[in-house]
């Protein structure tokens, strides 16, 4: 699988490239929007807009991992994940493989608790910037719903 290049004019960090594997959770309401969050302040691409996950640990599955991510991040207890599609991404300060899984059961109010933001969206999204890693799944989405239009919206 060849990197999604994020940020190709800048330097990457570090000569440690190995991949860090990361769960990211599409949560999908009965209308088709889906939740986005943005970046908190602090991060590596602070503002930018994503869907929420985090670093899969040691010893933990794709889902367990995802299962502690939501709730650490957004608060919520998720119903089964199911994984849907894999990217990989070479930003300047890391090489990630984002494991992508469709959530459509939640339990529990969204509170974001590394305060951040969240907005449900559909196509074209609406917020912005949208992180680089964020832009295939809006493409997958424009293709499983035969959406002809832009999937977000330009700078």
């Amino acid at each position: 699988m060849r990197p999604l290049v994020a940020d190709g004019q800048r330097p990457r960090e570090g000569g440690d490239r190995r991949v860090v594997e990361v769960a990211v959770g599409v949560l999908l309401q009965a209308d088709g929007q889906f939740l986005l969050t943005s970046r908190p302040a602090g991060k590596v691409y602070e503002g930018y807009w994503e869907f929420p996950g985090g670093k899969i640990e040691a010893g933990e599955t794709l889902e367990q991992a995802l299962r502690r991510e939501l709730q650490e991040e957004i608060g919520v207890t998720i119903g089964a994940a199911q994984p849907w599609r894999t990217e990989l991404v070479d930003y300047p300060h890391a090489l990630v493989r984002l494991n992508f899984c469709k959530v459509y059961d939640w339990q529990g109010d969204l509170v974001m608790k590394e305060g951040q933001q969240y907005a449900w969206q559909s196509l074209p999204v609406q917020v912005q910037p949208v992180l680089p890693g964020t832009i295939p799944v809006l493409s997958w989405f424009a293709q499983e719903r035969g959406f002809e239009g832009a999937t977000h919206r330009a700078s």
